[in-house]
Protein backbone atom coordinates (compact mmCIF):
# COMPACT_ATOMS: atom_id res chain seq x y z
CA UNK A 1 0.00 0.00 0.00
CA UNK A 2 1.06 3.37 -1.21
CA UNK A 3 2.26 6.07 1.64
CA UNK A 4 -0.35 8.45 2.32
CA UNK A 5 0.90 12.00 1.20
CA UNK A 6 1.99 14.72 4.09
CA UNK A 7 1.49 18.42 3.72
CA UNK A 8 1.48 20.85 6.47
CA UNK A 9 2.79 23.84 8.47
CA UNK A 10 5.86 24.19 10.02
CA UNK A 11 6.66 27.12 12.20
CA UNK A 12 10.38 27.51 12.52
CA UNK A 13 10.95 29.39 16.14
CA UNK A 14 14.49 30.50 18.10
CA UNK A 15 16.03 33.34 19.17
CA UNK A 16 17.65 35.82 16.75
CA UNK A 17 20.71 35.25 14.74
CA UNK A 18 20.14 31.02 15.29
CA UNK A 19 19.61 30.41 11.64
CA UNK A 20 16.45 30.73 10.61
CA UNK A 21 16.55 32.09 7.57
CA UNK A 22 19.32 30.34 6.39
CA UNK A 23 17.72 26.91 6.85
CA UNK A 24 14.75 27.98 5.14
CA UNK A 25 16.87 29.12 2.14
CA UNK A 26 18.55 25.84 2.14
CA UNK A 27 15.17 23.57 1.86
CA UNK A 28 13.70 25.87 -0.31
CA UNK A 29 16.47 26.23 -2.58
CA UNK A 30 15.91 29.37 -3.63
CA UNK A 31 17.07 33.02 -1.49
CA UNK A 32 13.99 34.12 0.08
CA UNK A 33 14.41 34.70 3.62
CA UNK A 34 17.01 38.25 3.65
CA UNK A 35 20.07 37.31 6.28
CA UNK A 36 22.49 39.37 8.41
CA UNK A 37 24.49 38.78 11.41
CA UNK A 38 22.16 41.35 13.09
CA UNK A 39 19.50 40.78 15.01
CA UNK A 40 15.96 41.78 13.64
CA UNK A 41 16.57 40.93 10.49
CA UNK A 42 13.70 39.00 10.05
CA UNK A 43 10.32 41.06 10.63
CA UNK A 44 7.78 39.32 8.91
CA UNK A 45 6.71 35.91 9.30
CA UNK A 46 7.55 34.39 5.02
CA UNK A 47 6.11 31.07 4.08
CA UNK A 48 8.86 29.32 2.15
CA UNK A 49 7.41 25.99 -0.09
CA UNK A 50 9.26 22.74 0.03
CA UNK A 51 8.72 20.04 -2.54
CA UNK A 52 9.83 16.57 -1.92
CA UNK A 53 8.59 12.81 -2.79
CA UNK A 54 5.19 12.54 -0.96
CA UNK A 55 5.42 15.46 1.42
CA UNK A 56 5.25 19.36 1.08
CA UNK A 57 6.84 20.96 4.19
CA UNK A 58 5.46 24.97 4.12
CA UNK A 59 7.60 26.40 6.75
CA UNK A 60 7.23 29.74 8.60
CA UNK A 61 10.28 31.78 9.30
CA UNK A 62 9.50 34.18 12.36
CA UNK A 63 11.19 37.25 13.52
CA UNK A 64 13.79 36.25 16.52
CA UNK A 65 11.92 36.14 20.00
CA UNK A 66 13.32 39.06 21.93
CA UNK A 67 11.98 41.32 24.66
CA UNK A 68 8.91 43.29 23.29
CA UNK A 69 10.38 46.66 24.15
CA UNK A 70 7.92 49.30 21.86
CA UNK A 71 5.36 48.49 19.18
CA UNK A 72 7.46 47.16 16.41
CA UNK A 73 8.80 44.75 19.09
CA UNK A 74 5.67 44.14 20.32
CA UNK A 75 4.50 43.19 16.62
CA UNK A 76 7.35 41.10 15.80
CA UNK A 77 7.07 38.97 19.31
CA UNK A 78 3.54 38.28 18.45
CA UNK A 79 4.06 37.05 14.82
CA UNK A 80 7.02 35.00 15.93
CA UNK A 81 4.15 33.46 18.59
CA UNK A 82 1.15 33.33 16.35
CA UNK A 83 2.95 30.84 13.89
CA UNK A 84 2.99 28.47 17.02
CA UNK A 85 -0.51 28.54 16.65
CA UNK A 86 -0.93 27.56 13.04
CA UNK A 87 2.20 25.04 12.80
CA UNK A 88 1.62 21.38 12.56
CA UNK A 89 4.79 20.38 13.61
CA UNK A 90 7.41 23.37 15.73
CA UNK A 91 10.92 23.22 15.03
CA UNK A 92 12.73 25.00 17.38
CA UNK A 93 16.12 25.76 16.28
CA UNK A 94 18.74 26.74 18.97
CA UNK A 95 22.70 26.96 18.64
CA UNK A 96 24.78 24.38 20.89
CA UNK A 97 24.89 26.37 24.24
CA UNK A 98 23.60 25.96 27.60
CA UNK A 99 20.55 27.62 28.67
CA UNK A 100 20.31 31.23 28.31
CA UNK A 101 18.19 33.84 30.76
CA UNK A 102 16.28 34.43 27.55
CA UNK A 103 14.73 31.10 27.55
CA UNK A 104 12.53 31.88 30.07
CA UNK A 105 10.39 33.72 27.07
CA UNK A 106 10.13 30.75 25.13
CA UNK A 107 10.89 27.08 27.13
CA UNK A 108 7.35 27.56 28.75
CA UNK A 109 5.36 27.63 24.92
CA UNK A 110 7.50 24.94 23.68
CA UNK A 111 6.74 22.74 26.36
CA UNK A 112 2.94 23.05 26.79
CA UNK A 113 2.71 22.35 22.53
CA UNK A 114 0.05 20.56 21.68
CA UNK A 115 2.25 19.86 18.37
CA UNK A 116 4.76 17.66 17.95
CA UNK A 117 8.44 19.22 18.66
CA UNK A 118 11.87 18.63 16.61
CA UNK A 119 14.31 20.89 18.34
CA UNK A 120 17.45 21.58 15.66
CA UNK A 121 20.54 22.42 17.06
CA UNK A 122 22.11 24.57 14.44
CA UNK A 123 26.03 25.39 13.76
CA UNK A 124 27.27 22.36 15.20
CA UNK A 125 29.99 22.82 13.20
CA UNK A 126 31.42 25.34 15.53
CA UNK A 127 31.87 22.55 18.63
CA UNK A 128 33.48 19.57 19.13
CA UNK A 129 31.61 16.39 19.57
CA UNK A 130 32.32 15.55 22.75
CA UNK A 131 30.83 19.23 23.69
CA UNK A 132 27.58 18.57 21.82
CA UNK A 133 26.65 15.21 23.31
CA UNK A 134 26.10 16.77 26.84
CA UNK A 135 24.18 19.48 25.55
CA UNK A 136 21.77 17.27 23.43
CA UNK A 137 21.26 14.79 26.82
CA UNK A 138 19.97 18.06 28.32
CA UNK A 139 17.45 18.85 25.85
CA UNK A 140 16.53 15.62 25.70
CA UNK A 141 15.82 15.89 29.33
CA UNK A 142 13.59 18.89 28.72
CA UNK A 143 11.87 17.70 26.00
CA UNK A 144 11.98 13.31 26.26
CA UNK A 145 9.16 13.59 23.22
CA UNK A 146 10.53 15.20 20.57
CA UNK A 147 13.22 14.75 18.34
CA UNK A 148 17.07 16.34 18.52
CA UNK A 149 18.33 16.43 15.26
CA UNK A 150 22.28 18.54 15.16
CA UNK A 151 23.03 20.09 12.22
CA UNK A 152 24.70 23.15 10.13
CA UNK A 153 22.08 25.30 7.77
CA UNK A 154 24.81 26.73 6.39
CA UNK A 155 26.71 23.68 4.67
CA UNK A 156 23.39 21.27 4.59
CA UNK A 157 25.21 19.50 7.18
CA UNK A 158 22.24 17.14 8.74
CA UNK A 159 19.34 19.13 7.39
CA UNK A 160 18.01 16.10 4.97
CA UNK A 161 17.55 14.32 8.34
CA UNK A 162 15.35 16.68 9.80
CA UNK A 163 13.56 17.20 6.70
CA UNK A 164 12.95 13.43 7.34
CA UNK A 165 11.64 14.00 11.39
CA UNK A 166 9.58 16.97 10.22
CA UNK A 167 8.07 14.77 7.76
CA UNK A 168 7.31 11.74 9.74
CA UNK A 169 4.93 13.94 12.45
CA UNK A 170 3.18 16.05 9.21
CA UNK A 171 -0.71 14.63 9.05
CA UNK A 172 -1.74 13.27 5.78
CA UNK A 173 -3.06 15.64 3.65
CA UNK A 174 -2.91 16.97 -0.24
CA UNK A 175 -0.43 19.63 -1.19
CA UNK A 176 -1.77 22.91 -0.92
CA UNK A 177 0.39 25.03 -3.76
CA UNK A 178 1.32 24.06 -7.08
CA UNK A 179 5.61 22.41 -7.58
CA UNK A 180 6.75 25.43 -8.91
CA UNK A 181 5.55 28.04 -5.98
CA UNK A 182 8.19 28.86 -3.21
CA UNK A 183 6.46 31.19 -1.38
CA UNK A 184 2.72 33.01 -1.13
CA UNK A 185 4.40 36.47 -0.70
CA UNK A 186 4.66 39.04 -3.87
CA UNK A 187 7.86 40.17 -5.39
CA UNK A 188 7.23 43.01 -4.51
CA UNK A 189 7.40 42.22 -0.93
CA UNK A 190 10.41 40.34 -1.93
CA UNK A 191 12.27 43.63 -3.76
CA UNK A 192 11.50 45.49 -0.41
CA UNK A 193 13.33 42.66 1.38
CA UNK A 194 16.17 43.14 -0.50
CA UNK A 195 17.01 46.43 -0.33
CA UNK A 196 16.75 46.40 3.23
CA UNK A 197 19.26 43.46 3.32
CA UNK A 198 21.60 45.76 1.78
CA UNK A 199 21.03 48.30 4.01
CA UNK A 200 21.85 46.22 7.22
CA UNK A 201 25.33 44.86 5.63
CA UNK A 202 26.30 48.71 5.18
CA UNK A 203 25.21 50.41 7.81
CA UNK A 204 25.81 50.00 12.18
CA UNK A 205 24.89 50.94 14.98
CA UNK A 206 21.11 52.05 15.26
CA UNK A 207 20.78 52.39 11.61
CA UNK A 208 19.45 48.89 10.46
CA UNK A 209 16.77 48.98 12.94
CA UNK A 210 15.37 52.19 12.33
CA UNK A 211 15.00 51.67 8.67
CA UNK A 212 12.06 50.33 6.58
CA UNK A 213 11.19 49.74 2.76
CA UNK A 214 8.41 50.45 0.93
CA UNK A 215 7.45 50.63 -2.86
CA UNK A 216 6.21 53.04 -4.40
CA UNK A 217 6.27 52.10 -7.85
CA UNK A 218 6.66 48.81 -9.62
CA UNK A 219 6.17 48.59 -13.29
CA UNK A 220 6.55 45.67 -14.97
CA UNK A 221 4.93 46.38 -18.27
CA UNK A 222 8.32 45.96 -20.16
CA UNK A 223 9.09 43.01 -18.60
CA UNK A 224 11.30 40.86 -19.15
CA UNK A 225 13.15 43.71 -21.10
CA UNK A 226 12.99 45.86 -17.85
CA UNK A 227 10.73 46.35 -14.32
CA UNK A 228 11.40 49.70 -13.27
CA UNK A 229 11.31 50.32 -9.17
CA UNK A 230 11.20 52.97 -7.29
CA UNK A 231 11.00 52.52 -3.36
CA UNK A 232 11.22 54.81 -0.26
CA UNK A 233 13.76 54.06 2.92
CA UNK A 234 12.30 55.51 5.17
CA UNK A 235 14.13 56.38 8.89
CA UNK A 236 13.45 58.07 11.71
CA UNK A 237 16.30 60.99 12.09
CA UNK A 238 18.01 63.50 9.82
CA UNK A 239 21.03 62.62 10.47
CA UNK A 240 20.05 58.88 9.44
CA UNK A 241 19.26 59.87 6.52
CA UNK A 242 22.90 61.34 5.86
CA UNK A 243 24.43 58.36 7.01
CA UNK A 244 22.16 56.17 4.40
CA UNK A 245 23.19 58.53 1.92
CA UNK A 246 26.52 58.71 2.48
CA UNK A 247 29.13 61.11 1.19
CA UNK A 248 28.03 62.79 -2.13
CA UNK A 249 25.09 59.89 -2.40
CA UNK A 250 27.66 57.14 -2.08
CA UNK A 251 26.71 54.81 0.04
CA UNK A 252 23.26 55.24 -1.02
CA UNK A 253 24.36 54.25 -4.85
CA UNK A 254 26.62 51.11 -3.38
CA UNK A 255 23.04 49.56 -1.64
CA UNK A 256 21.48 50.68 -5.16
CA UNK A 257 23.82 48.61 -7.56
CA UNK A 258 23.67 45.32 -5.03
CA UNK A 259 19.99 45.40 -4.54
CA UNK A 260 19.64 45.77 -8.22
CA UNK A 261 22.03 42.62 -8.90
CA UNK A 262 19.68 40.47 -6.30
CA UNK A 263 16.22 41.96 -7.80
CA UNK A 264 17.58 41.22 -11.17
CA UNK A 265 18.26 37.54 -10.08
CA UNK A 266 14.83 37.26 -8.39
CA UNK A 267 12.58 38.80 -11.25
CA UNK A 268 14.98 37.66 -13.71
CA UNK A 269 14.50 40.82 -15.66
CA UNK A 270 16.49 43.68 -16.22
CA UNK A 271 15.95 46.01 -13.41
CA UNK A 272 15.72 50.24 -13.27
CA UNK A 273 15.83 50.54 -9.52
CA UNK A 274 15.30 54.35 -8.12
CA UNK A 275 15.87 54.99 -4.13
CA UNK A 276 14.80 57.68 -2.24
CA UNK A 277 15.20 58.19 1.42
CA UNK A 278 12.90 59.90 3.48
CA UNK A 279 12.15 60.96 7.33
CA UNK A 280 9.87 59.39 9.43
CA UNK A 281 10.05 60.81 12.92
CA UNK A 282 10.28 57.88 15.43
CA UNK A 283 8.35 55.29 12.97
CA UNK A 284 9.13 52.50 15.26
CA UNK A 285 7.04 54.02 18.34
CA UNK A 286 3.77 54.76 16.47
CA UNK A 287 1.80 51.82 16.27
CA UNK A 288 -0.31 53.49 13.41
CA UNK A 289 3.36 53.84 11.66
CA UNK A 290 4.16 50.11 12.28
CA UNK A 291 0.93 48.76 10.55
CA UNK A 292 1.60 50.79 7.38
CA UNK A 293 4.89 49.81 6.87
CA UNK A 294 3.43 46.24 6.81
CA UNK A 295 4.11 44.70 10.33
Amino acid sequence: MEAPFRCGYVALIGFPNVGKSTLLNRLVGEKLAITSPKPQTTRHRLLGIVHRPGAQLLLLDTPGILEPKGPLNAALLEAALGALADADVVVWLTEPRPPDPQDRLLMPRLKALPQPLVVAVNKIDLVRKPELLPLMAALHESFPQAAIVPLCALTGDGVEDLVAEIISRLPAAPPLYPEDQLTDQSERFLVAELIRERLFHHTGEEIPYAVAVAIEEFDESRRPELVRIRAVIYVEKESQKGIVIGKGGKLLKIIGQEAREDIERLLQSKVYLELWVKVWKNWRRDPKAVRRLGY
